[in-house]
């Protein structure tokens, strides 16, 4: 399901994201009505809206809107998506009044299965900022999955390891939990694990060498393993992985 504000989309008032590109999401797993770390997203929303457009949204509203597109039970992934439908190459300079775009997809398992992935060179462009424009990210992406890897980790100009193109990677050294330091997107699921596991670092990474293991995290998959980085092998299983996933699962979420 499809809305703008409320109310079916017209295709036409679509056209601007596909031509211009220009606008920023988040994507909420809601569960019977509920979303982990929802004050979380709403707050990604309003910062992220800020620094695109110079205005705020209404949390109220975009919750109204995202309730309209909830079924009665069960779960589905929601993305929420803010552009302004009159902004386009010519006006891109004008006042900006965005719209909320609601979207719905049927949501995978939380205990998806093991990546292994492929190291590449990028900087996704404002990283802080969940923007709309994928292109160099898919591209990386695609390139990967085309090699014969299941997903694609960045790497800064340090060479440090840095974030996936729709996750967050996290690391297992004696016991601890090691986020990787650099300019990345800090997802809204990595914040809820730093919270329910205090014990944990953040470092200059630029190896998988010397830990245990790897994993990935998003609302949409929660935590996934990493069992291999360029080839290099990680544990299949580990159990402070494992209780991070038990973790967040036992979260038990805020209603719509």
């Amino acid at each position: 399901m499809t809305e703008l504000d409320g109310r079916p989309v017209d295709p036409a008032e679509l056209q601007v994201l596909a031509l211009t590109n220009y606008g920023h999401f988040t994507t909420v797993r809601v569960e019977d009505g509920r979303v982990r770390g929802l004050a979380l997203h709403l707050e990604r929303l309003t910062a992220d809206c800020r620094a695109l457009f110079g205005t705020e949204p209404d949390p109220d509203r975009v919750r109204a809107y995202v309730r309209r597109v909830l079924p009665g039970e069960g779960t589905v992934n929601v993305r929420v998506t803010l552009f302004d439908p009159a902004l386009d190459l010519g006006t891109i300079g004008g006042p900006a009044h965005p719209r909320v775009l609601v979207t719905t997809r049927p949501a995978g398992p939380l205990a998806a299965g093991p990546i292994r992935v492929r190291t590449v060179p990028y900087v996704r462009d404002l990283p802080q900022v969940k923007g709309v424009g994928l292109y160099g990210a898919l591209r990386h992406r695609r390139e990967a999955l085309l090699a014969g890897f299941d997903d694609v980790l960045f790497t800064d100009p340090a060479g440090r390891l840095t974030e996936g193109g729709t996750w967050n990677l996290g690391l297992v050294r004696d016991g601890r939990v090691v986020w990787p330091r650099g300019e990345i997107l800090v997802g809204t699921t990595m914040r809820l694990l730093q919270r329910v596991d205090e014990d944990w670092s953040a470092e200059d990474v630029r190896s998988p060498d010397g830990f245990e293991a790897a994993f990935a995290t998003n609302a949409a998959v929660g935590v996934r393993v990493v069992s291999a980085v360029d080839g290099r092998p990680l544990a299949g299983e580990h159990p402070v992985v494992e209780r991070l996933r038990a973790a967040y699962r036992e979260l038990p979420g805020e209603p719509v």
